[in-house]
């Protein structure tokens, strides 16, 4: 179990190393001759037969079953059951499953990702089954001197389309607060006003207020989160970040930020609105940074637009 844990925490990133190649790979119903076959009912764990001889050379992709529900298209974020193959003409080996996790993944169909898998969403539905062949055609921009990765053979089983992420946060103000901060919500789409000019002296503990609260699903540790956000540094209202002036949220996953934000969000319900002040142990601690000096207090507010 933690070796497919491990395995499917870095599909994405072999998703992203299959995307740096040409958009000359072949693709098509018929899988392009990979001999690939799978068997098994959809909503449950495949059966996937390898031919012999030599593992394929060209990226392809299947439609096993069409599915009957909505579409996919472009700019969609398809929330899949996947089980993944090195397909290596030896042993094959399944590399893992989220059958075997119990944990759906997501995937945005956008350019991130190899063309063939691009192509192949848009041809299923929800409740169908997709076979992709991602084949080394898929990363010839790879330096030389990096070893070839085995062909990968993935099965998409499309549970859904995850609903786009918010605009900013909606739902109920609550009328907390936080001592020495203020915020100031506009209301709609726009960006929260966020002021740290004070003179009360910082808590030494992690301090979460819920300004809005969401309706959303409650965020997991696990996830990957969308947000808008700005930071100030306690008492001086000087700001060091924003997404909101960068006119685009962020996303990222939870695990991989400051222990405050790690700390602070897991648990509040998506479309929140939140306000921190993260201490300098659960933020950078005696490591300055750009725009934030050593042992630093924190202030993030923070709209929780999406969870996958």
């Amino acid at each position: 179990m933690r070796r497919a844990l491990a395995v499917l925490a870095a599909v994405p990133l072999i998703l992203f190393a299959a995307a740096c190649g040409s958009d000359g790979a072949s693709t098509g119903a018929s899988g392009a001759g990979s001999g690939v076959k799978v068997t098994g009912d959809v909503g449950a764990k495949p059966t996937v037969t390898f031919p012999a001889g030599t593992p394929a050379t060209k990226s392809s992709y299947e439609v096993i079953q069409p599915g009957t529900g909505d579409g996919i298209k472009a700019g969609d974020r398809v929330i899949v059951n996947l089980t993944v193959y090195n397909w290596d003409g030896k042993g094959n080996a399944v590399q893992g499953s989220s059958y075997d996790t119990k944990k759906p993944e997501t995937i945005a169909v956008d350019q991130q990702i190899p063309q063939v898998l691009q192509e192949g969403f848009t041809k299923v539905k929800h409740g169908g089954r997709l076979l992709a062949v991602l084949a080394n055609d898929s990363v010839a921009q790879q330096q030389a001197t990096q070893p070839a990765d085995p062909t990968k053979v993935f099965v998409f089983d499309i549970v859904g389309t995850q609903p786009p992420p918010l605009k900013a946060a909606t739902g109920k103000e609550t009328g907390e607060s936080l001592k020495g901060v203020k915020v100031v919500n506009p209301g709609g789409d726009k960006a929260p006003t966020l002021t740290t000019k004070t003179d009360d002296k910082p808590s030494d503990k992690l301090v979460v207020k819920t300004i809005i609260e969401g309706t959303g699903p409650k965020v997991e540790a696990s996830q990957t989160l969308t947000v808008h956000y700005t930071g100030k540094l306690w008492g001086s209202d000087k700001q060091f970040d924003s997404s909101w002036e960068r006119g685009q949220p962020a996303e990222f996953p939870l695990s991989g930020v400051i222990k405050g934000w790690q700390q602070g969000l897991a648990g509040v319900p998506v479309g929140s609105r939140v306000v921190m002040s993260i201490p300098p142990d659960l933020g950078y601690g005696d490591q300055a940074q750009q725009g934030i000096p050593a042992k630093s207090t924190l202030v993030f507010v923070v709209d929780i637009l999406g969870a996958s």
